[in-house]
């Protein structure tokens, strides 16, 4: 009877340790495939941005999913040094000297309102409308050479990488054209300058006769006319309101919604002598303002920007702006009141 009474309890006793053994076993494994897997750190935010966007468009669907585009909307918060770098730019040809119209600031957290420095031209982006709210930046004959368009249309690869990233191919078909704000003639002095004015960060789908007739006549008219008998230009160039006319009709987007067709297009050129000590300069009598605000209608538009002319002021009163802020206040009453009628 010991002898059976042993051998029940030694085989209870191996059941009990066999039982355990098998419930650490799969305790183990579950433990195990909760850990995640490692996956390559080598892509960056832009990179990963933009293939989870060509895969959505491969797709076939007409729209992009909402997880794309929650994703490519995402806002990821920067420094705090970054949201608050005010600083008032003096120097001579400096592209921010007339001042900064929008307040932008190189702030994640600012998508509508991010500041972006492509050396060439300063911007402000709206990633929400996928262009520009304005561009800006000095013009000289320095800046004017023999180098030809690069047409090198590509996405913008600084910006942020849960930013929008339009594509140099996304106005495709669209019945717009790729309008540059900060020209491509503008920018003719060496390659880099040239190429830096095809990133699509510095375009807008403007009307294709808008484009071609009556902004390539004043671009041509600010270079030849004003700059190249021995004057320097501050430029700012922008665009407002949703919906324009293209030569398909009319839309307020294209590319799936993710690009924002403007309905007005305007430019402040304030035209000053050759020379040092621009900002004091600027407070003189010898200072000329072109401003023109047209429509963005390949229907309506007319081939002379002349037709487009007004004043600074009525630009601010139409964008919300504060443009020239550089400037004394007195000089800037005295500029944004007047019409220059070439």
């Amino acid at each position: 009877m010991k002898e059976k009474k042993l051998i029940s309890i030694a085989i209870t006793v191996a059941l009990v340790v066999f039982v355990t053994c098998v419930r650490l076993r799969e305790s183990s494994g579950n433990k195990s495939s909760d850990k995640p897997k490692k996956t390559s750190t080598a892509k960056s935010a832009h990179n990963t941005t933009k293939s989870s966007r060509n895969i959505t468009k491969s797709s076939g669907s007409t729209t992009r999913s909402s997880e794309a585009t929650t994703a490519s909307r995402m806002i990821v918060p920067s420094s705090s040094n970054d949201c608050d770098t005010r600083v008032k730019n003096t120097s001579d040809n400096n592209h921010l000297l007339l001042g900064n119209p929008s307040d932008a600031q190189p702030c994640m957290m600012l998508v509508n309102n991010y500041l972006i420095d492509r050396t060439y031209y300063v911007a402000s982006y709206n990633s929400q409308r996928g262009i520009p709210n304005w561009v800006s930046w000095h013009l000289d004959a320095d800046d004017l050479g023999k180098t030809n368009r690069t047409d090198n249309f590509r996405a913008d690869p600084e910006l942020p990488g849960n930013f929008y990233h339009v594509e140099g191919t996304d106005y495709v078909n669209s019945g717009f054209d790729r309008g540059h704000n900060c020209p491509s003639g503008d920018r003719s002095n060496n390659t880099s300058a040239n190429e830096s004015t095809f990133l699509m960060s510095n375009m807008i789908p403007q009307a294709p006769r808008n484009n071609k007739r009556a902004w390539a006549g004043f671009e041509e008219y600010t270079r030849n006319t004003l700059v190249r008998p021995g004057n320097e230009c501050y430029i700012i160039m922008g665009s407002y309101g949703t919906g324009g006319t293209g030569s398909k009709g009319k839309v307020k987007t294209i590319d799936q919604g993710n690009v924002t067709v403007p309905a007005r297009i305007w430019k402040v050129v304030v035209v000053i002598p050759a020379g040092d000590n621009d900002l004091e300069r600027l407070g003189s009598s010898d200072v000329t303002v072109v401003a023109i605000d047209t429509p963005n209608n390949n229907k309506t538009i007319d081939n002379s920007w002349r037709k487009y002319i007004t004043s600074v002021k009525a630009i601010e009163d139409s964008t919300g702006y504060h443009l020239l802020s550089n400037l004394p206040k007195k000089v800037q009453l005295a500029l944004k009141s007047k019409v220059y009628v070439p």
